[in-house]
């Protein structure tokens, strides 16, 4: 990963009866996390659409074509479909089967690179309540996108953004 221009934050820790994760960034300055779940009788994967998981991956990316050349090369992710948008081209990635997620280079009002998850709810009016109660902040939405979904862009107390999805009203 290092040769290929990323950095380690943090070495592999160990996570008693879990795993071991890594802290790493892209070489835009894009953080994320490696990790490795111990052998001993983990449970099979949980589906995209399950609600209280991620079902998306977005990358803010410094420029998207290194930043796929990077990702790809550690993870082995292919590309989609490209959609273009007014501030260009947005790359859909996958790991074998449908798309995962998509990047696309950061817009200018962005200030630095940086990824972005897409949590699946139930229903998003419920969800927008919850961040409401919870100190938290809607900055987005609700709004329709494709593939039949609402979704929210919100704020966190601590400043974190993320954004919820749910299936149309």
């Amino acid at each position: 990963m290092q040769e290929a221009g990323g950095t380690i934050h943090k070495g592999p820790q160990d996570i008693p009866g879990v795993g071991r994760f890594a802290v790493a960034g892209d070489p835009h300055g894009a953080g994320f996390m490696l990790f490795q779940p111990n052998d001993d009788g983990q449970s099979a994967p949980v589906s995209l659409a399950a609600p209280g998981h991620i079902g998306w991956h977005e990358l803010y990316a410094g420029d998207l074509e290194s930043a796929f050349g990077f990702y790809s090369g550690l993870f082995g992710w292919k590309k989609a479909d490209v959609i273009e948008t007014p501030v260009g081209p947005y790359q859909l990635f996958a790991t074998g089967g449908a798309p995962i997620g998509g990047m696309m280079t950061k817009p200018p009002h962005v200030q630095k690179a940086g990824w972005l998850f897409y949590f699946i709810v139930d229903a998003i009016d419920a969800a927008v309540a919850r961040v409401g109660a919870a100190g938290g902040e809607v900055l987005h939405g609700p709004m329709p996108v494709p593939g039949d979904s609402w979704i929210v862009q919100a704020r966190d107390p601590q400043g974190a953004i993320f954004v919820l999805t749910a299936p149309r009203r």
